[in-house]
């Protein structure tokens, strides 16, 4: 088994999910509708808690979601 995911990592995995689906302006499509509110129950988070992060964490989260260098990890 897995070490557990902190909650930071929960957050950034969340946000680079959320943050790929809101660059291609897809946060409507019936994909996001059904993924994203199963990773939330998932990781047992809020969308606020994503939000907030996604806003402290902007350019780490747009960096990964586009996929364009090595995930850093979340700052602390």
């Amino acid at each position: 088994m897995g070490k557990a995911k902190s909650l930071k990592d929960k957050l950034y995995g969340a946000a680079v999910l959320k943050m790929s689906f809101r660059l291609r302006g897809d946060e409507e499509s019936p994909a996001f509708k059904f993924v994203y509110p199963g990773v939330l129950r998932d990781l047992e988070l809020e969308d606020d808690a994503v939000e907030r992060y996604i806003v402290d964490n902007r350019e780490a989260v747009e960096r990964a979601a586009r996929g364009t260098s090595p995930v850093p990890g979340p700052r602390t």
